[in-house]
C-alpha cells in the first residue's frame, strides 16, 4: 500500500525492485551522513518505507529526492518528519505562511552555541606588525623604570629642591664671545671645584673625637643609591670598591692635582687668549686667487686636524678630556652627597645651597659637553623635577635631556608647597 504525506498525493508508478534497492542505499548513505553531521539517531527503515523510487526517469524533479530532502533538512533543524506520528497536518509544499512559522521554530529548536571570542582581523594584526605600537610609556611607567626605593629620597620632593637665589643659572654657564672655550672651560673647573670642595670637607673632615659624617662604617661603598656604585682603578689599572670615604679623598687628591699642574691649566698671563668677536672682526682685504685660495684651504684644513680646544692659550691636546674627567668625578660625589648625606645638610641648612651649586653644574656639564647623558642616569629623577619647576630654562641642554611629565608627576606628589 503506498503511503500518502497530507494533502499532497504521490504519483502512481510501477515498483521496480533494482530501483528500490539503489533508493534505499542512497537514502541510508544520506541520512548516515545526517547522523554524523547533527549527532543523533535515525531509523533507516522508516525513512526508506516511506518513499519509492519511480521506474521511469522524467525532467519533472523526483518525488523521493524531495521528500528525502526535507528530511534531511528537517533533521538539521530540529524539525520532526511530517510523516511521523504526531506531526501536524502541514506538508513541506504549503503556503508562505505556514514555512515562515516552521523558520521561526527551527530558530527556536536550534541548539544555541556559544559567540566565538573575538579577534583581530588579520589586516589589524599585519598592521600592528608593521607599525610599532602607538601609545607611550606612562610617567608612572618611566618613573618606574628609575627603580628608586619605595620611601622615595627627600631631595626628590619639591618643597626640599629650591635654592638660596632666582634666576637663571644658564647665564653662568653660557661662554661669552670674546672668551677663548679653553680659558672658559678652565674657569668653570676651578669655580665648580671650589663650590664642591666646601661640602666634600663638611663630610671628609673628622671632628675632634675622631668622628666624620661620611665613615667607611656608614658609607663601606661609594654609591649613588642602590643602583649605582662607583669604582676607583688601582695600581693595576683594575676597577676597585672602595669605601667612600676613601674614594673622596682621592677625589681631592686626583682634581687638585691636575689644577695644580701648570702643564695641564697655565697660569701665566702672557699665555691667555682670547677669541675674535665676529661683530667687530674686519672682513678680508681682498680676494685671494684661485691658487692661493687653495693653498690657504689646505692650511686650514692642516690646522683644523692639528688643533685642539685651548690650544691659543697653551693647554694640552689631551685638556678636553681632563676635563671631562675632573667634571664626571665630580658629578659621582655630587651623588653620592644626594643619596646619602642630603638629611646631614638638611640638618646643617646647607640643602639650599648644594641644590644651587648642583644645578649650576648640570648646566655648566650639558651645555659644554663635559658629561653625557649617560653620565646623568643617577640623578635624573631630579633633573626632569627641575625642568618641571622652571630651574632649567627651556632651549638649554639640560632641559632637553629632562623628562618634563615625569617632573610634573613628582611636583604632584609633592602635594602644596610647604608653609
Amino acid at each position: 500500500m503506498q503511503r500518502q504525506d497530507p494533502q499532497v498525493r504521490w504519483p502512481q508508478h510501477q515498483p521496480n525492485p533494482e530501483a528500490e534497492v539503489l533508493t534505499q542505499r542512497w537514502l541510508e548513505l544520506e541520512l548516515c551522513l545526517a547522523h554524523n553531521l547533527i549527532g543523533s539517531s535515525c531509523s533507516v527503515g522508516m525513512a526508506c518505507s516511506s518513499v519509492s523510487q519511480p521506474h521511469h526517469h522524467s525532467l519533472q524533479p523526483s518525488p523521493w529526492m524531495n521528500h528525502s530532502t526535507y528530511l534531511l533538512n528537517a533533521r538539521f533543524r530540529g524539525q520532526r518528519n511530517p510523516n511521523s506520528p504526531g506531526s501536524g497536518e502541514h506538508s513541506p509544499t504549503s503556503s508562505p505562511t505556514s514555512l515562515a512559522e516552521a523558520s521561526r521554530s527551527s530558530s527556536s529548536l536550534a541548539v544555541k552555541l556559544p559567540p566565538l571570542p573575538s579577534s583581530p582581523s588579520l589586516t589589524e594584526t599585519i598592521g600592528g606588525m608593521e607599525k610599532p605600537a602607538a601609545g607611550l610609556p606612562s610617567p608612572e611607567e618611566i618613573l618606574a623604570s628609575y627603580h628608586l626605593p619605595a620611601m622615595k629620597p627627600i631631595w626628590l620632593n619639591a618643597n626640599y629642591a629650591k635654592h638660596i637665589v632666582k634666576g637663571n643659572f644658564l647665564t653662568l654657564s653660557a661662554k661669552p664671545k670674546t672668551v677663548e672655550m679653553g680659558e672658559w672651560i678652565a674657569h668653570q673647573v676651578v669655580d665648580h671645584w671650589r663650590m664642591l670642595i666646601t661640602f666634600i670637607r663638611l663630610v671628609h673632615d673628622k671632628e675632634e673625637d675622631g668622628s666624620s659624617i661620611c665613615s667607611s662604617r656608614k658609607c663601606p661603598k661609594m654609591t649613588a643609591g642602590a643602583n649605582h656604585s662607583f669604582t676607583w682603578l688601582n695600581s693595576r689599572l683594575q676597577p676597585v670598591e672602595i669605601p667612600a670615604y676613601e674614594y673622596l679623598s682621592l677625589v681631592q687628591r686626583y682634581i687638585s692635582g691636575k689644577i695644580d699642574d701648570g702643564a695641564i691649566f697655565p697660569t701665566a698671563p702672557e699665555g691667555v687668549s682670547y677669541a675674535d668677536n665676529p661683530a667687530f672682526c674686519s672682513p678680508a682685504a681682498a680676494a685671494p686667487s684661485e691658487s692661493a685660495g687653495q693653498q690657504q684651504q689646505q692650511q686650514q684644513q692642516q690646522q683644523q686636524q692639528q688643533d685642539w680646544i685651548g690650544k691659543r692659550s697653551g693647554f694640552p691636546p689631551n685638556f678636553l678630556e681632563i676635563c671631562q674627567t675632573i667634571f664626571r668625578q665630580m658629578f659621582r660625589v655630587y651623588a653620592h652627597l644626594y643619596w646619602s648625606h642630603f638629611d646631614d645638610m638638611f640638618r646643617l641648612d646647607l640643602e639650599k645651597s648644594m641644590n644651587s651649586c648642583f644645578s649650576h653644574f648640570i648646566l655648566t656639564a650639558t651645555t659644554l659637553n663635559l658629561l653625557k647623558k649617560a653620565d646623568l642616569e643617577p640623578m635624573q629623577p631630579l633633573i626632569d623635577l627641575w625642568a618641571a619647576l622652571g630651574t632649567f630654562p627651556p632651549g638649554s641642554k639640560a632641559y632637553e635631556n629632562a623628562n618634563l611629565q615625569v617632573g610634573n608627576l613628582l611636583v604632584q606628589k609633592a602635594g602644596p608647597p610647604a608653609s
